[in-house]
């Protein structure tokens, strides 16, 4: 017997794990359209594998727990529960689609222990993903445990291709900041790339893999709510991926890297997103379908578009007359909101902020305020420091905002994954919504369906966001490769803080070639990543000098571009090379692109009407990435055809007859 064996059969020193036995060898559930299916099998140990069209895209992988709990004798599938049909409706304003229709097939298989109930495992299957998740039941009169590992396995066909992110090394980066999500892409690469050497600290979610040409696949994780830690994969080799738990350094070492649980409790979701094409992982709802509200929202909060500072002037523009000049801007712009970044407390103070918010909300606009999000596990100097991680400290601070009409926070530089920093997640958003707050997440993990979870979440940033852009060139050059990846892997799982959609040509205050770096994208690349990279609040960099120096086509699009969105179709693409993306706002369509290829790329596209487009507005690129708009209707087949040099894009604006 191998040694993996052993570890699964071996119950001493409160391992729950189960091992099958006494029902059948195989139990199955198949999702409502019979395409996708699961079975858990048994032999010596508890697996399941994963088909899509009856193709193996989830090999025999393990389930089970390592917890605290005692107790003798291996635990067994005692029974199965019948497939049930769920569905639901549910609005989703700040999402893909504002309303969601889901379906998916439930089976619950209940492990016991001499006949009492240990553990139960539900999976849910849809026409598009799998999820399952861990049901911990009591144990005689222990009431509670500690989950300290996970054994959940996801071995991948050998044919597999990866596109992952790799997880930050604890309190690495700038001011010991990380992990925050924020590393480059390892694009397109063959499993025996992947090591402990490229990737110490295993692969942050989500995670998309080619499986070669049996389809598309995205696994990552949802329903925390500061009850349970977040995780990620580590590649063990052999094709196997494993649920990971935190490193024990993240939040300097601070607080346990398991998972305390009331009993019964539950572990978050597992999902496996599955496509024959990209189209159901670029379109997906399942971080939110499997999760509820937590909370009514205190009122009804707006979102919309916005300017801040900081992305081309820095920290010394957080000072009260530059953002008396960007609420100026934004009013222009017909934005809501300006981002007051950080600093803010001692170098414009709390009753300059009071003036500005006067000032702003004179002109129709308000403010959003940065906030450090703690003074124990950074060494980031910006303040507000020590507030938001203190309740009594950042419930009057909110009471201060909420008094002055503030709209919003920015809370910044969390670096951990552990069960402490979830929970501060869900203090913050719930304590903000008591005072009417909408929340924006940066230097942070990914949302884990928290859009729906919490009403008034907006974004996450949990990505190599626009400050990297400013920062270096390098990022600059891979702009467009980036951008090509996010709708399909970060993005598709939960709102994301980008912002970005400079019109400025150079990363500085003056818009001049003297310093910083310069953006190798064309101005309708910025329009397209407008309506590619979701968040219902965007803070785009854009400066009032553009009003001056960028084309007066860019600003009446960026002027009047939705953030929020009724329908989400992803039209065709490939991660890192070129995404074509199609949302509706009302009774108006935003068809984009953008391309990260090497040469131009010609398309010609099918639109979704029933009786055509009689005209619309289409925003393109020449060879020399000089932008032009002009009225473009489709062709006799109903047709658009447009070409997109490389690092250019397009957008057609259009309504339907």
């Amino acid at each position: 017997m191998n040694l993996r064996k052993v570890v699964f059969l071996l119950v001493g020193a409160g391992i729950c794990i189960p091992a099958l036995g006494g029902v059948r060898n195989a139990e199955s559930v198949n999702s409502p359209d019979g395409k996708v299916s699961v079975t858990v099998m048994g032999d010596s140990l508890a697996r399941y594998e994963v088909r899509l069209d009856d193709q193996l895209m989830i090999e025999p992988s393990a389930l089970g727990l390592v917890t605290n709990l005692k107790g003798g004798g291996i635990l067994t599938l005692d029974s199965v529960s019948e497939v049930r049909l769920l569905t639901d409706r549910y609005e989703l304003p700040t999402g893909k689609r504002a309303v969601v229709d889901s379906r998916a097939s439930e089976r619950f298989f209940h492990f016991g222990r001499d006949g009492r109930k240990a553990m139960d495992v539900e999976f849910r299957v849809s026409d598009a993903y799998v999820a399952f998740r861990y049901k911990v039941y009591p144990q005689g009169e222990t009431l509670c445990a500690v989950v300290s590992e996970e054994d959940t396995e996801f071995v991948v066909p050998e044919n597999t291709r990866a596109y992952v992110c790799p997880q930050m090394s604890p309190m690495s980066g700038w001011a010991r900041t990380a992990p925050s999500y924020e590393t480059h892409y390892q694009v397109d690469v063959a499993l025996d790339s992947l090591s402990r050497v490229a990737a110490p600290d295993g692969y942050s979610f989500p995670c998309l893999f080619r499986v070669g040409d049996a389809g598309w696949m995205l696994i990552s994780e949802t329903g925390i709510a500061g009850d349970y830690c977040a995780s990620h994969l580590d590649y063990e080799g052999d094709r196997i991926f494993k649920i990971a738990y935190p490193d024990p350094a993240e939040q300097n070492g601070f607080g346990t890297t398991g998972a305390a649980i009331a009993l019964p409790g539950y572990t978050p979701w597992r999902i496996v997103m599955l496509g024959k094409t990209l189209a159901p992982i670029v379109e997906t709802t399942a971080p939110w379908d499997l999760v509820e509200q937590l909370y009514v929202p205190s009122l009804d909060y707006q979102y919309g578009k916005g300017t801040w500072s900081w992305i081309m002037k820095m920290d010394p523009s957080c000072n009260f007359d530059e953002q008396k000049s960007y609420i100026d801007f934004a009013a222009e712009m017909g934005y809501s909101s300006v981002l007051v970044d950080a600093l803010w407390d001692t170098q414009i103070g709390y009753e300059g902020i009071e003036e500005l918010a006067r000032y702003g909300r004179d002109k129709g606009v308000s403010l959003y305020l940065w906030y450090n999000s703690n003074g124990t596990w950074n060494d980031a100097p910006q303040g507000p420091r020590g507030v938001m991680n203190d309740i009594v400290k950042r419930r009057k601070d909110m009471r201060w905002m909420a008094q002055n009409g503030v709209r919003g926070i920015k809370v910044d530089f969390f670096g951990g994954d552990k069960q402490e920093t979830m929970r501060l997640y869900h203090d913050i958003l719930a304590d903000a919504n008591d005072y009417g707050l909408l929340v924006i997440f940066h230097g942070c993990t990914l949302p884990r369906g928290w859009e729906r979870m919490y009403p008034n979440f907006v974004a996450s940033e949990a990505v190599r966001a626009s400050e990297n852009l400013h920062f270096s060139q390098a990022d600059c050059d891979l702009e467009a490769l980036n951008a090509a990846l996010h709708p399909f892997i970060r993005n598709t799982v939960g709102s994301m803080d980008f912002g970005g959609s400079a019109l400025n040509q150079f990363y500085n205050s003056k818009n001049k070639p003297d310093k910083g770096s310069q953006r190798r994208t064309s101005d309708v690349f910025a329009l397209a990543t407008a309506v590619l990279f979701q968040s219902p609040t965007q803070h785009f960099a854009l400066a009032p000098n553009n009003l001056d120096d960028a084309p007066a086509w860019a600003i009446d699009f960026m002027k009047s571009v939705p953030t929020l969105w009724d329908e989400t179709r992803f039209v065709e693409g490939r991660p890192g090379e070129y995404v074509v993306m199609e949302r509706r706002a009302g009774d108006t369509y935003y068809l984009v692109g953008v391309n990260a290829g090497p040469e131009a790329r010609k398309l010609t596209m099918n639109l979704p009407t029933s009786q055509g487009v009689v005209k619309g507005e289409l925003y393109t690129d020449d060879a020399a990435l000089a932008g032009s708009v002009k009225t473009v209707s489709l062709n006799r087949k109903g047709q658009l055809k447009v070409v997109m040099p490389a690092e250019g894009g397009f957008v057609y604006k259009y309504t339907v007859e």
